[in-house]
C-alpha cells in the first residue's frame, strides 16, 4: 500500500527522470550510428579515441569502438551511470529522510504499518525506477538494431549501478538527520568512484577496480558482454543495504546515529539577515555544483587540441562543429560552453527552487511571521541564484581555458572562454526567472523548470546531429547566445534575453505577493 501511495504521489518526479534518461540514451545511440555510417569511419573514430587520454578519462575503457554498440557504450555509459546514481541518491533521500525532515513519515508512522515499512516501499519505487529506465534502453537499443546481448549488459550496468547507489543513499540516511548531508555525502562518493574510474582507465586499469562505475563498464557491453563483474555490483549492494537495515533498527525517529554538533549560542553578525541566512542554506550547493562544473571543464579543455585530429574523418562530426562558425577547435570551445552553461543552470534552478521546499517545510511561514517581507525574503534566495550562477560560469570558464592553455592551446584562450561562459548568464537567467514564475503564480507546477532544462539539455546535446528544424531549436534560450569565440559578440539578443528573464522573475515576485502561503 505504501508502494502504491509513494508512486502515486511522486509520478511525475519519476517520469521524468525515467522519461528523461531514456530518451537520453535512445538519442544518443541514433546520434552515434548517423556520425559513423560505415565502417571506415567507425575504425578512424576507434584509432583517434584510443589515443585520447582525456576522452578516455572523461568516457571510459576505449574497447569495441570499432563498433556501433561500443561508440555508444564508450559515449554514454560513464555519463549515463553518473545520471543513474544521480536520480537514485535523490530520489532516496527524498523518500526516507526527507519524509522524516517534513513530518510525514510521523503520520504515516502513527498509523498500523510496520516500522521499517516506509522504508522499503522507498527503496522499491527508486529500485523499480532503476529496472524501468534499464529495461527501457535496453529495448530502445535493440529497436535501434544493435546486438541483443551487448544492449542487455548495457541495460544491466545501468540498472545494478542504480540500485548499489540507492542502498549507499539509504546507508547515509539512516547516520544524518539533514537531507542535504544525504545529498551531498552520497554525491561524493558518486564524484569519487568517478575520479578513480578515470584513474584507474587512463593507467593499467588496476584502480578502476577501486570504483562501481569501473565495475559497471568492466562488463564491456558490445566488447565481449562480460557478466561476472556485476557479481561486486551485486555483493556491494546486499552488503550495503543490510548495513543500512541495521542502522535504522539501532536510531530513534528523526534523529541520525551521528548527533549533529551544536551550533552556536549567539548568531554571528552574517546570520542576522535574510541574505546571510540565504547564504548559510545555500552554499553547500553552490559549492558541489562549481566542483562538478569544474570537473567537466578540465576534461573539456584538456581535449580542445586534439579536436582536429579526433574527428578529422568524420564529416558529420565536423559538420556538427563546424556549424558553430570559425575554427573546428573554436566551434568545439562553443559546443563545450554551451553545454557547461546547461549544467550550471541546475544549480539555478535548485537555488530558485529553495522558495518553494523552504515554504513546503513551514521555515518559511516561521521566518515571515517576523517583521520580514515576502519579497525581502524572495530576492535573498534570488540573489544567490542570480548571482551565484554568474560566479560559477566565471570559474568554469576561467577552469576551461587554462586546461585548453595547460594542453596546448594559445595563451590568451582564458580570457575568451571567460568570456563566452559569462555570455550565456542571461540565458540561464531566462530559467531561472521561469522557476521564479512557477514559484510565485503556479507552486504545485515546479516540476516544469526541470523539465524545461531537460527540453534545452536534448536540444543542446544532439538537437544539431538530429537535423531538428530552427524553430525547435529556438525553444531553447541558449540557442539565442552568440557562440563564441567563432561568432562576433551580438548584444540585441543577449538584452532581450535580460529583458525575458527580467519580466518572468517579475510575475513571479507579484504572484508570490498576493497568493497565500503554505
Amino acid at each position: 500500500m505504501l508502494l502504491r501511495f509513494v508512486v502515486r504521489r511522486d509520478m511525475a518526479r519519476m517520469l521524468a527522470w525515467v522519461g528523461g534518461f531514456v530518451l537520453l540514451a535512445a538519442l544518443s545511440a541514433a546520434s552515434v550510428k548517423g556520425l559513423y555510417p560505415t565502417q571506415a569511419d567507425l575504425d578512424e573514430a576507434a584509432a583517434a579515441a584510443r589515443d585520447n587520454v582525456a576522452a578516455i578519462a572523461f568516457n571510459g575503457p576505449a574497447v569495441g569502438l570499432d563498433t556501433v554498440g561500443g561508440q555508444v557504450a564508450f559515449n554514454l555509459g560513464a555519463f549515463g551511470l553518473v545520471m543513474m546514481g544521480l536520480m537514485s541518491l535523490l530520489m532516496v533521500g527524498r523518500l526516507t529522510r526527507g519524509e522524516e525532515e517534513t513530518g510525514r513519515l510521523e503520520m504515516l508512522r502513527a498509523l498500523p504499518v510496520g516500522a521499517r515499512a516506509p522504508t522499503a516501499a522507498a527503496v522499491l519505487a527508486v529500485g523499480l525506477m532503476n529496472v524501468v529506465a534499464g529495461g527501457a534502453v535496453t529495448a530502445c537499443l535493440v529497436v535501434l538494431a544493435l546486438p541483443v546481448a551487448g544492449s542487455v549488459t548495457f541495460g544491466a550496468s545501468f540498472v545494478l549501478f542504480g540500485l548499489l547507489l540507492s542502498a549507499i543513499a539509504m546507508a547515509v540516511a539512516e547516520t544524518t538527520e539533514n537531507t542535504r548531508v544525504v545529498y551531498g555525502s552520497t554525491g561524493a562518493v558518486l564524484a569519487a568512484a568517478f575520479v578513480l574510474r578515470a584513474i584507474g582507465d587512463t593507467g593499467d586499469g588496476t584502480v578502476s577496480w577501486l570504483s562501481p562505475i569501473g565495475w559497471a563498464q568492466k562488463a564491456r557491453p558490445y566488447a565481449g558482454d562480460r557478466w561476472w563483474p556485476f557479481g561486486l555490483l551485486v555483493a556491494a549492494t546486499v552488503a550495503v543495504a543490510a548495513l543500512a537495515g541495521r542502522l535504522g533498527a539501532r536510531r530513534d525517529y528523526g534523529a541520525g546515529l551521528v548527533a549533529p554538533r551544536p551550533g552556536r549560542a549567539n548568531a554571528t553578525r552574517h546570520l542576522r539577515g535574510t541574505l546571510g541566512l540565504a547564504v548559510r542554506l545555500q552554499r553547500g550547493s553552490l559549492v558541489g555544483w562549481g566542483l562538478g562544473t569544474v570537473v567537466m571543464a578540465v576534461a573539456y579543455g584538456a581535449i580542445a587540441p586534439s579536436i582536429d585530429q579526433f574527428v578529422r574523418t568524420n564529416q558529420a562530426l565536423a559538420d556538427m562543429f563546424a556549424a558553430g562558425g570559425g575554427s573546428l577547435t573554436d566551434a568545439y570551445l562553443a559546443t563545450s560552453a554551451q553545454v557547461l552553461a546547461l549544467i550550471g543552470t541546475g544549480y539555478a534552478l535548485q537555488s530558485v527552487l529553495r522558495l518553494r521546499s523552504e515554504e513546503a517545510s513551514l521555515h518559511a511561514e516561521a521566518l515571515l511571521a517576523t517583521p520580514t517581507s515576502r519579497l525581502r525574503w524572495a530576492l535573498s534566495h534570488l540573489a544567490l541564484a542570480f548571482g551565484g550562477v554568474l560566479v560559477l560560469l566565471a570559474l568554469t570558464g576561467v577552469t576551461l581555458g587554462a586546461s585548453y592553455s595547460l594542453a596546448g592551446g594559445p595563451p590568451g584562450a582564458t580570457y575568451r572562454a571567460l568570456a563566452t561562459l559569462v555570455l550565456y548568464a542571461p540565458a540561464v537567467w531566462v530559467m531561472a526567472g521561469l522557476g521564479v514564475a512557477l514559484v510565485g503564480l503556479a507552486r504545485r507546477a515546479t516540476i516544469g523548470a526541470w523539465l524545461a532544462l531537460s527540453v534545452c539539455l536534448v536540444i543542446g546535446f544532439v538537437g544539431p546531429l538530429l537535423r531538428l528544424p530552427q524553430w525547435a531549436l529556438d525553444l531553447s534560450p541558449f540557442t539565442h547566445v552568440p557562440r563564441l569565440p567563432g561568432e562576433g559578440p551580438r548584444l540585441l539578443p543577449v538584452l532581450l534575453l535580460i529583458a525575458t528573464a527580467s519580466a518572468l522573475t517579475a510575475a513571479g515576485l507579484a504572484g508570490l505577493r498576493h497568493r497565500d502561503v503554505g
